[in-house]
């Protein structure tokens, strides 16, 4: 694991002697934020180290203590069970020009698999998809599970920069790396969809969720494991049934584990997202992002197919 957190210090992050570093972590993964601020004081002399309290959710704001510190700091690395990805206080911090990624629920094991990866190829292939997504109008998708699956992104365009590389003022990402993501417009999304790898808040699933979506929002749940999710949806409302994004995975790499940040790279597979969208070009603002994730999906832009049963062929 050290090898991988050298990379993100180094080659993906790009920290220098003169720059401060802020690693943010709770008690559940203390051990690996402990190694990144130990690696990373042997490059810069200005590094801090926090703990904060694991929220409920992916998505819910850190103390406010810490958002105010991350709008101090030129790098920033956060390594927390729950996602502070789509905060607005990750999203400050950006705004002030910090370089921030992002690595909830990280383990060892993801570490060494999905980081030590070619980065060239993986912005490559990550910039072509984003182009694409960024350029269209609508988006559709269908599985032989049972997706079919339509909705808007007029206007909207793949934020942040996913290659892996966040050497530049106000980048930001997740790491591992690999994906190409937007807000679709809200309320323009309807049909189904089938998710069978994991889900976001349940993990790895036995069985797919089948979720109905009508004009923007999942109104039904069907599965082993739909009761659950309609459980932790109920808590924030209706918004929080919102398809908030379509993410396409560009990591080769990475496997099916269970753990949504590897998971929503695999290559081959789309995640479509409930809730939180505002940290990344769309309008609602609500305290929960969950991501679904499809296997061997067939999506379409502008009626043009750029995958086929999970094989890009742009």
């Amino acid at each position: 694991m050290l090898d991988s957190v050298r990379i993100v210090l180094k080659k993906c992050m790009g920290l220098k002697k003169d720059e401060s570093v802020l690693i943010v972590t709770d008690s559940e993964l203390y051990d690996i934020g402990k190694v990144f601020f130990e690696e990373a004081k042997k490059i810069s002399e200005n590094c801090k180290l926090v703990k904060i309290p694991i929220p409920e959710v992916h998505g819910m704001e850190p103390p406010k203590d810490v958002s105010e510190d991350m709008q101090k700091h030129d790098v920033e690395i956060l390594v927390t069970v729950k996602s502070l990805s789509h905060t607005a206080a990750r999203k400050n911090a950006s705004k002030t020009g910090a370089r921030i990624t992002t690595l909830p629920g990280i383990t060892a094991e993801t570490m060494k698999r999905a980081i030590d990866v070619d980065y060239d190829r993986l912005k490559e292939m990550t910039s072509k998809i984003s182009s694409i997504l960024s350029k269209g109008d609508n988006v559709k998708i269908t599985t032989k599970a049972g997706t079919y699956l339509n909705f808007s992104i007029k206007g909207r365009e793949c934020q942040g920069d996913d290659s892996g590389i966040y050497d530049k003022k106000g980048s930001f990402g997740n790491l591992p790396s690999g994906e190409a993501f937007l807000a679709p417009v809200e309320k323009t999304c309807n049909g189904t969809y089938v998710v069978d790898a994991s889900f976001g808040g349940i993990g790895k699933l036995n069985s797919p969720i089948k979720v109905v979506v009508k004009d923007g929002y999942a109104v039904d749940f069907f599965g082993e494991d739909a009761g659950k999710l309609k459980e932790i949806l109920e808590k924030f409302g209706k918004e929080a049934g919102n398809i908030a994004e379509l993410g396409i995975g560009t990591n080769a790499n990475a496997i099916i584990t269970g753990d949504i940040l590897e998971d929503e790279k695999v290559f081959g597979t789309c995640h479509i997202a409930l809730g939180n969208n505002s940290g990344f070009g769309g309008k609602v603002d609500v305290p929960i992002h969950l991501d679904g994730i499809i296997k061997n999906p067939t999506i379409y832009v502008d009626n043009k197919k750029i995958m086929d049963d999970g094989k890009l062929i742009v």
